[in-house]
């Protein structure tokens, strides 16, 4: 049965109908994991460009306004402060793997579901219809294609997520060590 494009389905919202209906409800399921993984990786991005910096610059401040920074407990102090901060920027990161791990193995779940409806399709009309057949397994695959496409793009960001944390751990510890080392001039 060919599937109705734009022009039974009008607006802005006709490919999505489209994908849902060619896909079936597993690619709607992955459709909101997409969107919930790209709002964590926009709201890392807005953090990490509007909130980190501050966060940062006022714990500087705050190491360099104490008295005494030599001690054992002073950079215990300082070790626990900074990996209060960094732990903040590390926040979603267990989130946005399992959801990146999670759109592949729904893309799967998507290809089998939709198998099983071809060849219960092609068990009931008790002909050998290759056609049929073929949009059939096209369909079935499009939530495979869906999964990984999304786990790929949310495997980057994340990756670059965590270079960038490891990044800002280490520029961190320098400045805080930094900050008190400069002679009062």
């Amino acid at each position: 049965m060919p599937l109705p494009w734009p022009e039974v389905m009008t607006g802005a919202t006709a490919p999505l109908a489209w994908l849902g209906q060619a896909g079936g409800p597993v690619l709607v399921a992955i459709g909101a994991v997409a969107m919930l993984l790209f709002s964590l990786a926009l709201e890392r991005w807005c953090y990490f460009r509007f909130v980190w910096r501050r966060e940062r610059q006022a714990l500087v401040a705050r190491w360099v306004d104490r008295d005494e920074h030599a001690s054992w407990s002073a950079l215990t102090l300082r070790e626990v402060w900074t990996q209060e901060l960094i732990a903040r920027l590390r926040r979603p990161l267990p989130w946005l793997r399992l959801l990146v791990a999670l759109c592949p193995l729904l893309g799967l779940l998507g290809t089998v579901t939709g198998m099983i409806t071809v060849f219960e399709g092609l068990a009931a009309s008790e002909t050998s219809q290759a056609r049929a057949m073929a949009d059939g397994v096209a369909r079935a695959t499009l939530p495979t294609l869906a999964g990984m496409a999304v786990a790929v793009a949310g495997l980057l960001f994340t990756t670059r997520l965590e270079h960038i944390i490891r990044r800002e751990d280490q520029r961190l510890h320098d400045r805080m060590a930094r900050a008190v080392e400069e002679p009062d001039a």
